[in-house]
C-alpha cells in the first residue's frame, strides 16, 4: 500500500478547478478538524503544506473544503 498523501482540497464559491494543497501526515488531523466551523464562519486560517510553505485561505469564498488521500487510484474527491 502506498503512503498517504493527504491535501487539502478547496472548491471556490467562483467556480473552477478545485486548488489542491499538499498536506504531512501529521497537519491533516487538524486542519481536517477545523474545517466544518471554518466553512460555517467563513474565517481566514493558514495552513503549513507539505513543502514547508504557509497559505492562508479565506474560506468566505470556499464553497465546499475536504482533506482528500492523494495516493489512492481511480478515486478523488467526494464519492457516492
Amino acid at each position: 500500500m502506498a503512503d498517504p498523501k493527504p491535501a487539502l482540497v478547496l472548491h471556490l464559491a467562483a467556480g473552477g478547478e478545485p486548488l489542491l494543497f499538499p498536506l504531512t501526515a501529521e497537519e491533516s488531523p487538524a486542519v481536517e478538524e477545523k474545517l466544518a466551523d471554518l466553512l460555517k464562519h467563513g474565517g481566514v486560517h493558514s495552513v503549513r503544506t507539505r513543502d514547508g510553505n504557509t497559505v492562508s485561505v479565506n474560506f468566505a469564498h470556499v464553497a465546499a473544503a475536504y482533506v482528500d488521500d492523494l495516493s489512492r487510484k481511480g478515486k478523488f474527491g467526494l464519492s457516492v
